[in-house]
């Protein structure tokens, strides 16, 4: 498969432009050399271990993901600090995170007591360390527990039963996709206040807190050099979306769907083979890439119309064209692999992990 043309390639395929992946991996790695602040980039947005690896290459302190099985394919493969920046509960994930905590120091969030509880008993059974860190919610209103006392009486918790506490993670999502500027930057700071302050009000219960984990692709210039901040969580950054690329221009879209144009309407209309199961609608249709006179209408289970604007565009049946991915999360996890092409050659398939 390595030295095809990209042309050549059955379709829908996936498709991550090297050359762009690359320079948004060195913009926002050079940007934490010498910070405070380092990257420990999210997994799930990719969920290639090569790319992770890679990431690891270019000064990242660890890895993060959302599930206990990437974090032991995260582990399998030899990245050994790894944070799970969700909760998990339930008998049999827990004595898994105990089990797999054996091989690597994985750190998972906790908002509960009574999960705290539960890890306690089965590290206790299982003479296993397990490490967590007390998930804050910065205004999100996913999971977490409130700023200021409420994390520090978890925090206590933890402490208190024998857990490893590493300190506080908190994700202020809901705030990545504001504009840039003066208000962006004021309200993210407000949101990390808290979790600095809910850190200063912990380490004089004399705990100490050896990790403030927050932040993203949209404000990791913020969250990155903000006082107190240990690392930061920044995942999109690396395939970059159109979706999300208005919201953090330092990076270029760099994923694509191949996709062949199977029937023509002379003068109206185009339909590809690549819709739904190819890749997302769920935060707005993507668009053709690189072609002007080109609108896709509707994505259906397994083709996409597209609405000739412009009848001089030069685009007939048996053509291939690049559809720009708009939710680059919802599109990888419905391909089993990944095309990595440089100038229109494939370079290397990268297995997406499932």
């Amino acid at each position: 498969m390595k030295g095809t043309p990209l042309r050549a390639l059955d379709t829908p395929a996936l498709i991550a432009d090297l050359d762009l992946l690359e320079a948004n991996l060195a913009r926002i790695s050079s940007f934490f050399i010498g910070k405070p602040a380092k990257l420990r980039p999210h997994f799930k947005n990719h969920r290639v271990l090569t790319l992770a690896a890679r990431q690891m290459e270019a000064g990242a302190i660890g890895i993060t993901c959302a599930r206990l099985w990437q974090a032991e394919r995260l582990a399998h493969s030899g990245i050994k600090s790894i944070l799970i920046a969700n909760e998990i509960a339930g008998e049999n994930p827990i004595r898994q995170l105990a089990e797999l905590s054996r091989e690597a120091a994985v750190i998972v969030a906790v908002d509960n007591a009574r999960i705290v509880d539960d890890m306690a008993r089965i590290a206790r059974d299982k003479r296993a360390e397990l490490n967590v860190v007390v998930d804050v919610d910065l205004g999100l209103k996913r999971c977490g527990v409130r700023p200021g006392e409420a994390a520090a009486a978890l925090a206590k918790r933890v402490v208190a039963s024998c857990l490893r506490f590493r300190g506080l993670m908190g994700y202020e999502g809901h705030l990545q996709l504001l504009p840039a500027g003066p208000e962006k930057e004021q309200t993210v700071r407000q949101a990390l206040a808290e979790l600095v302050g809910s850190k200063k009000l912990i380490e004089r219960l004399g705990i100490p807190v050896e990790i403030v984990s927050c932040g993203g692709t949209g404000d990791y210039r913020i969250s990155g050099g903000f006082p107190g901040v240990t690392e930061n969580q920044a995942g999109s950054f690396l395939l970059m979306d159109t979706g999300y690329a208005p919201f953090a221009p330092d990076f270029q879209p760099a994923l694509s769907v191949l996709a062949t144009v199977v029937s023509k309407t002379e003068g109206k209309r185009i339909v590809v083979d690549a819709g739904v199961k190819a890749i997302s609608g769920e935060r707005g249709l993507p668009s053709v890439k690189g072609i002007d006179g080109l609108r896709l209408k509707a994505l259906h289970a397994e083709h996409a119309p597209i609405e000739i604007l412009d009848p001089s565009v030069p685009v007939e049946v048996g053509d291939k064209i690049e559809l720009a991915v708009r939710y680059h999360d919802g599109t990888v996890h419905l391909h089993q692999q990944m095309y990595g092409v440089r100038r229109g050659i494939v370079e290397e398939v990268l297995t997406i992990e499932h």
